[in-house]
Order: structure tokens, then sequence, then C-alpha cells
């Protein structure tokens, strides 16, 4: 499905997940743009070679999903240091890990938890459209720890929103499974692996399931007709879903 893996992934050292989501076509022939929107997990193990191919990006905006506790504890990263603009946007709010729990159960990594981020209210998403609307804003680094759940439900709303077809936001979504085998290893020859975990275990951890964007979308759809609806019925506006996708498309 997606065959330029290697074009649109950036391989850093100490940064994993770290990829563009430019060059996929919409449904209209348009063309999602490059260099524009960089979606990733945690940075703040970066190297200095990493630091360098980082700042050749010129990012403007770093909006990190994480809970303010994961922020405390991982850190920002070095984007703010290098000029971004740094927005904290936290899709689970404090306390909200357990509220999951209660409300789908512990099912782990799946579509009915990403549905639970519905559940903490609409303020998440309106913020990220209201600074992916503003092309003074880009480029963006979008990213929670790992860059595949939080960060995944974002770029699918925002996917969706550019008109790209669902299969190329499931693929984009299970790219992730691609750069597990190397951030494992990075854990195991830094860190360690934590208490329970070997490699085998790591990589599923840092993975996500196959069908998980799959029963996310077909939960939107199921009950607001589909993601764009969603995003509308929430206060999203139709002005500036047209100014993302003017920011974001262009003609080939």
């Amino acid at each position: 499905m997606i065959d330029d893996y290697s074009d649109r992934h950036y391989p850093f050292e100490g940064c994993f997940n770290f990829r563009d989501i430019g060059g996929y076509l919409n449904q209209d022939g348009m063309r999602v743009k490059k260099g524009l929107y960089f979606r990733t997990g945690r940075q703040d193990r970066m190297t200095q070679k990493d630091l360098a191919q980082l700042s050749d990006l010129k990012i403007s905006t770093q909006i990190d999903l994480r809970k303010p506790d994961e922020v405390l504890d991982q850190g920002k990263g070095p984007l703010e240091a290098m000029g971004a603009n740094y927005i904290n946007i936290a899709v689970i709010p404090e306390g909200g890990s357990d509220q999951l729990s209660k409300l789908v159960g512990d099912t782990g990594i799946s579509g009915k938890r990403y549905l639970g981020y519905l559940e903490f209210g609409p303020t998440s998403w309106l913020r990220l459209f209201g600074i992916l609307s503003n092309l003074e804003n880009l480029p963006v680094v979008l990213h929670c720890t790992a860059g595949k759940d939080r960060t995944g439900v974002s770029t699918a709303f925002l996917l969706s929103v550019l008109g790209v077809n669902r299969d190329v936001i499931e693929a984009d979504y299970l790219l992730t499974n691609l750069d597990t085998e190397r951030q494992a290893d990075f854990i195991e020859s830094t860190v360690g692996y934590p208490d329970g975990y070997d490699r085998e275990s790591m990589i599923t951890a840092a993975g996500v399931p196959k069908d998980a964007m799959k029963d996310f979308l077909d939960g939107v759809e199921s009950k607001w007709g589909s993601a764009v609806e969603y995003l509308k019925k929430i206060g999203v506006t139709e002005e500036q879903m047209e100014m993302v996708r003017n920011n974001f498309l262009e003609s080939i």
C-alpha cells in the first residue's frame, strides 16, 4: 500500500517513528505537501547528529499531546530551544488513563480505547485544527510519547480532512510497526528493558495492532457518519477545514 516508507521516515539515532505524511494523494487527485507535518514520538533522547538533521527541518511548532506528568518526566525535547513554538495539548488529561480503563476496560491499544479519547471532550481537536489552519504555524512536529496512539488518532483526523482515503490512513498508522525493532534495541542498549519485558515484548509494546485504526474509524463513522462530520459536530468550522486543505494540499 505505502511503498515509500524509506523516503518519509527519518531514522534518527535517539528518536523513533519520526515520519512525514507528505506525498499521499487524496480523493480529488491532489497531494499532501511534504515537509509540513511530521508525526513522531518523544525527542528528548536525540543525539548531536540527530539535532543537526532536525534543525534542517525548520520546525515552527511543536504540538505535544502528552500529559503534563509525561512532559515533566521525559522533558520537552530540543525543538523549543531551536526556536519552535511549544504547545501542549493533553489528549488524555491527568487521571485520564484510569478513566479510560474504567470506560473501555483493560483493552490495551485498541480502536475502542481510541474512541475513549473522544470522551474527554472536543478541546484537544479544536485546538489542533486551530493550529493547523494557520499557515504561520507550519511546519509542525506532532507527537506523544511513542508517536502511535494519540499521534495516530490526531493524524487520522488531519488526513480525513485532507480527503485521503481510509485505506491509506490505516496503512500510514501501521507504518509504526516498521520502526519497533530499532526502538527495542535502543532501549536495551541505553536504559534496559522494563521489568517483565524482553526484546519480543518490547517490540510488541512499541507497535500497534493491525485493526486498531480501522476499528476506531469504524466507530466514528457508525456514530457520526465520518471523521470529518465528527469534527464539524464538535465545532471545527468548514472555513478552518478549507484553510487546512489550502495549507497542506497541492495540485500535481
